[in-house]
């Protein structure tokens, strides 16, 4: 099947932690969150990783299956992994404890691509995390994002800053490459004032537009998105909710946001559209569970 997004990374099985200290079992994984969230708001997506010959590996087949989430590009590796991740909570906020070394995913290459797949997608979307699980996926990603680009399309890119998957000089060099080959550009602010060193959101989204990205859709948490053009730019403001967990708020903004700019919303209102999917998101437990479908999202901003 075409698609209009196809996301590319990482699935890593999830066990989040509950009020009573049990481990509720999930799916995460950046971008397989986000190909989740957008296929929940009506966009034609599909995802490309490998995968283990094993339980979790078939659990996320299962799972982008009855998303509606388009498994052509999905390989299972035997001898390859799955990985698994928990997600403790505290004063602080939440916390991830990856075991994910050597997985299926991290030993993609450039030469598994599906060349025919990326030039037939819209946008493709990519992250930090998509290139700090190996070097060869780092690799991959960069080869991934020139066959789109050469093929017209656009490419999308997480900043999604993961410190214990690789040291930050690493990742500033790295994900500024990347960042230099977005069209859209989608970093959080503690991510961008890491990797910039920057703090001001103007100076931020100045950053990325001068690196080359069309988009930036700069997240600050509760208090919205600053989304800026070569043109213009403005600040969505976010939706005050009682916040339970937001482990994955930011895959479903994403997620949100590409469907509604694919479906041909200008970037302000796909941002509007992205924070009350992503407000909605928050308000449960886990990084799919939670994730808002497009009746509910256009519930909420109808009664905003």
């Amino acid at each position: 099947m075409a698609v209009d997004i196809l996301c590319l990374g990482e699935p890593i099985l999830e066990f989040n932690q509950q009020p009573d200290g049990r481990y509720l079992p999930g799916h995460g994984g950046d971008t397989s969150n986000c190909a989740i969230a957008a296929a929940r708001q009506g966009a034609r997506v599909g995802y490309l990783t490998h995968i283990g010959a094993d339980a979790f590996g078939r659990s996320f087949m299962d799972l982008w299956r009855a998303e509606g989430v388009d498994t052509s590009t999905v390989r299972e590796v035997e001898g390859g992994q799955t990985g698994i991740y928990f997600v403790t909570h505290g004063p602080e906020g939440h916390e991830f404890s990856y075991f994910r070394a050597g997985s299926a995913a991290s030993r993609m290459t450039p030469a598994d691509l599906p060349r025919a797949a990326l030039e037939g997608a819209r946008i493709l979307h990519v992250s930090g995390i998509s290139q700090a699980i190996s070097e060869s996926a780092a690799d991959t990603v960069f080869a991934a994002m020139q066959i789109v680009r050469a093929a017209g399309g656009r490419v999308s890119y997480d900043s999604n800053l993961r410190l214990k998957l690789w040291p930050l000089a690493r990742a500033r060099a790295v994900i500024h490459a990347g960042m230099a080959m977005a069209d859209i550009a989608l970093p959080g602010l503690e991510d961008a004032e890491l990797l910039t060193g920057l703090s001001d959101p103007d100076t931020i989204a100045d950053f990325y537009l001068a690196l080359g990205a069309r988009i930036v859709a700069l997240t600050l948490g509760p208090q919205g998105t600053l989304v800026a053009t070569p043109e213009a730019r403005k600040r969505v403001p976010g939706r005050p909710v009682q916040a339970v967990d937001a482990t994955g708020a930011g895959d479903t903004f994403d997620g949100a946001f590409l469907a509604r700019l694919v479906a041909g919303n200008d970037p302000f209102a796909a941002a509007r559209y992205a924070n009350a999917a992503a407000a909605l998101a928050v308000q449960g437990y886990g990084a799919v569970a939670p994730m808002p479908r497009r009746a509910a999202v256009e519930a909420a901003l109808a009664g905003a």
